[in-house]
């Protein structure tokens, strides 16, 4: 990703949400997009798969706080002031250029020059340059040590189940291809540090890091919790209240039988070891939690049968203690 993207790109419209929106409402627009577009849903649909990518982009950027102060700051500063334009010749020359798109992670693709309009353009531009990089004096002149290649980034989406087992994927970073090992059980929204696959240096300095951003699509059924997986197991109001047996489903595609204590509550979570993200210390668990079904419609024997419970236990107040409680 460029500098001149950050410029052109409305990162806010095209997830949909405010310019001051949360870290929470802009994952949820990210997640209901991302959802709606997957090349899975749109076999084909070439327009569904653009949008996509920029959906994951738009989010790589938003969803990480420092850059999106970048980001509002390149920004706000296009809208006035200095201005940017893309395109060659320019005064400032290769050197500024380069060094913005340092600090942006930019390269490939179209180059960005950066010149001010008005007088004292050279000052006005060393200015600009110092304040953001924390230069004081002596201007950009003389010679300069080698400097390390720029950290750049990438954004890569990972089916639930590759991001579960770990995956290699091949990112196209600035015209090359680089393979990316991502780790077993990498979470959404998660940031890998691929160290010294970023942009060269020059005279011989080291290269910079690829930080890749994985969005994991959502599973219908399970979740990643750390090295354990999570699931929502629905049972009936007679299997938690008398006990029962029931055959989970793993995310291998196989089942393992799980015992349900009777009494067992809505909301309890049952573990079933070893079936959880495959990491090299040892397997996590599954996370089984109860969720009692209430059912919808009642046939007349079914009423007749809750409303004998409901005398038989006409007695007990379940809410005693909550009532109890709220005194405190």
């Amino acid at each position: 990703m460029t500098g001149q993207d950050w410029l052109e790109k409305d990162f806010y419209q095209v997830l949909g949400v405010a310019k001051d929106a949360d870290a929470v409402a802009i994952k949820k627009a990210y997640r209901k997009l991302a959802r709606t577009l997957h090349p899975d849903h749109n076999p084909g649909d070439k327009s569904a798969e653009e949008k996509f990518k920029q959906v994951g982009e738009a989010y790589s950027v938003l969803s990480d706080p420092k850059e999106r102060a970048q980001y509002d700051q390149l920004r706000a500063m296009a809208g006035g002031g200095a201005r940017f334009s893309a395109g060659p010749g320019g005064a400032a020359g290769g050197g500024f250029e380069d060094l913005f798109g340092g600090l942006f992670g930019g390269g490939g693709g179209t180059r960005v020059r950066y010149s001010t309009q008005g007088g004292g353009a050279a000052g006005n531009l060393e200015d600009l340059l110092g304040g953001m990089f924390g230069g004081g004096g002596g201007g950009f002149g003389g010679s300069r040590r080698p400097q390390p290649g720029a950290d750049l980034m990438a954004t890569t989406t990972l089916p639930f189940r590759h991001a579960v087992e770990g995956s290699t994927v091949s990112l196209g970073v600035e015209g090359r291809t680089v393979k990316a090992r991502l780790p077993v059980g990498v979470r959404d929204g998660q940031k890998i540090r691929i160290r010294g696959k970023g942009r060269p240096g020059d005279a011989g300095a080291p290269a910079g890091d690829l930080v890749v951003t994985v969005n994991v699509t959502p599973h219908p059924v399970f979740s990643i919790d750390g090295k354990n997986l999570r699931m929502m197991l629905p049972v009936t109001f007679a299997e938690a209240a008398l006990g029962t047996q029931i055959d989970v489903p793993t995310l291998d595609g196989q089942t393992v039988k799980l015992k349900v204590p009777a009494g067992t509550p809505s909301g309890r979570v049952l573990r079933v070891r070893g079936h959880g993200v495959k990491v090299t210390h040892g397997p996590g668990d599954l996370l089984v939690t109860v969720q009692v079904a209430v059912p919808q419609k009642l046939s007349a024997d079914a009423r007749r049968a809750v409303e004998a419970f409901a005398a038989a236990t006409e007695g007990e107040d379940v809410r005693a203690d909550l009532l109890a409680h709220a005194k405190d």
